[in-house]
């Protein structure tokens, strides 16, 4: 019976408490890709790059026959592979807006993570997860009041029935002037001659999105009103 080394369990634990960590960032999101999925990941890619190095080291060899393996051939599919979870938590939404990407990319880093643990890169990974987190949760904070003016804005969609088709145009205005970018427009005639005004709408991201549907409410001519971030 083959002793067990306790360098592969140090690699699988070491694995496992960085895809603990990632996990928890995606479950105190409510991110579809939460803390048993990441461990998973990462565990499952630092075992099979443990098998593919140990694997080529460990082949057959004699006189008449030299077999070589490439240590990080299994490893290399993991890339590749992983991408299949990473499309299955990608969504687009019926506005055209795209949801997921950065869970996608987490599953991937999570990947990423337990191949390097498994090749024996403890510190490199460890870094790795720091910086991961950091550019996720901390980066984002900081451009968002130092950064460009444009990072400092939020996306809405606006949704708003209107009784009278002359009044459309003045209540655009009415919309321009509480602070609001129109980004597009879209009209289209109801039953009852009623009107539907669609806008896609930027404001300032400390404006809450329930204020921006009071205001929006409280101008003349406007039935009802829906509001979406985008």
């Amino acid at each position: 019976m083959t002793p067990i080394d306790t360098t592969l369990l140090l690699k699988l634990g070491i694995s496992a408490i960085l895809g603990l960590i990632i996990g928890l960032e995606r479950e105190l999101k409510r991110k579809p890709v939460g803390l048993k999925t990441s461990l998973v990941i990462c565990i499952v890619s630092c075992l099979l790059t443990i098998v593919s190095i140990e694997a080529a080291y460990v082949s057959p060899k004699s006189d008449h026959v030299n077999i070589t393996m490439d240590p990080l051939r299994l490893a290399a599919q993991i890339v590749s592979g992983i991408g299949f979870l990473g499309a299955g938590v990608i969504l687009r939404k019926g506005n055209d807006s795209i949801s997921g990407l950065t869970t996608a990319a987490m599953i991937w880093g999570a990947a990423g993570i337990g191949i390097a643990v498994g090749a024996g890169f403890y510190w490199e990974a460890t870094v790795g997860v720091i910086l991961l987190i950091f550019s996720v949760e901390v980066i984002p904070v900081i451009i968002t009041y130092l950064g460009p003016r444009r990072l400092r804005e939020k996306e809405l969609s606006l949704k708003a029935t209107i009784e009278q088709k002359k009044e459309i145009k003045s209540i655009i205005e009415q919309i321009k002037s509480e602070e609001i970018t129109i980004e597009n427009i879209r009209i289209k005639d109801l039953k009852n001659d009623l009107h539907l005004l669609e806008l896609k709408i930027i404001v300032d991201f400390r404006k809450k999105t329930v204020d921006i549907y009071y205001t929006i409410s409280d101008i003349p001519g406007i039935i009802d009103v829906e509001i979406e971030s985008l």
